[in-house]
């Protein structure tokens, strides 16, 4: 099992003056200590389950770029973009570049989206549900298609037409697609259809969802077994390792239900200490799995 770290809350104890550098301590610390990637929260405002909205929030790819250059192996995904916030040629030139720049580490984290209060606030487009649904599977196509070197032709779309899907230069390898959220009629049918990683919830339905996700990729004619699981989990040692074997613990349960990795926030990510004890402590155990 991997482990990747999600950077979701920003605002750390030396302010924004400082953060740049905190960010360089964090994810050299991260990859160091043997963390698999990176992830940014693709949100404008700090969302609820972190802080209030006036918390620090940077943009996603800018930030995943910044940390592109000062790490060497981890993966960077956005976990993960609301479809709507971005025309999808524009999209797959973010993850493109990304992707070049970083020397193929990129990744597509993707979903509909749900954010409406934040859309409104900066004035992004934010279509109904159904609508962002219909946006979601044509950019994954659109993606797709000018991710194959060998097409740069138009693309006519209910929602999207592009007239030459031209992106140079290519990926230096086909970006891994993930799609976030545990939908069962339409998001985890996306998933079977189109991505190489999924991210559910680790919840008591985990199990159940799992299952809707395999009887998805039999109707779809996909290998269930090269879908990435992926789970979100807090990544909470205690402050001095006390919780240790507690999440030891959880990891074995989801790697029996056939999670492959976790992706998760670090508190206090700023206490260095707090991700070398992972590197020492956890991810050996967890790669064993």
């Amino acid at each position: 099992m991997e482990i990747g770290l999600h950077l979701s809350d920003l605002t750390y104890p030396n302010g924004p003056g400082a953060l740049a550098d905190d960010l360089t301590r964090i994810v050299t610390t991260a990859e160091e200590a043997g963390f698999a990637r990176i992830s940014m929260m693709d949100h404008v405002w700090q969302i609820a389950a972190h802080g209030p909205p006036e918390h620090d929030m940077l943009e996603a790819y800018t930030t995943l770029g910044y940390i592109a250059a000062r790490t060497s192996r981890v993966g960077l995904v956005s976990w993960v973009t609301a479809v709507s916030y971005r025309a999808p040629g524009l999209l797959a030139k973010l993850v493109s570049t990304l992707d070049v720049l970083s020397g193929g580490r990129a990744w597509l984290g993707v979903g509909a989206g749900w954010n409406a209060e934040e859309a409104a606030g900066l004035g992004l487009d934010f279509p109904p549900l159904a609508q962002r649904f219909e946006m979601l599977e044509e950019t994954l196509q659109i993606c797709r298609q000018m991710w194959d070197p060998a097409a740069d032709g138009p693309y006519d779309g209910t929602h999207y037409q592009l007239k030459r899907t031209l992106n140079v230069p290519a990926p230096l390898h086909r970006p891994r697609v993930l799609i976030g959220g545990g939908g069962e009629k339409k998001t985890l049918r996306l998933v079977a259809k189109y991505a190489d990683a999924c991210n559910i919830i680790n919840s008591p339905e985990l199990e159940h969802k799992l299952e809707v996700l395999r009887g998805h990729c039999e109707r779809e004619g996909r290998d269930y077994d090269e879908i990435e699981k992926t789970v979100q989990v807090v990544l909470d040692l205690g402050d001095d390792g006390e919780k240790t074997d507690e999440f030891l613990a959880t990891l074995e349960r989801l790697a029996a239900l056939g999670v492959d990795s976790i992706q998760g926030k670090l508190p206090q990510v700023w206490e260095l200490d707090r991700v070398r004890r992972f590197g020492r402590d956890v991810i050996p155990a967890a790669a064993a799995l």
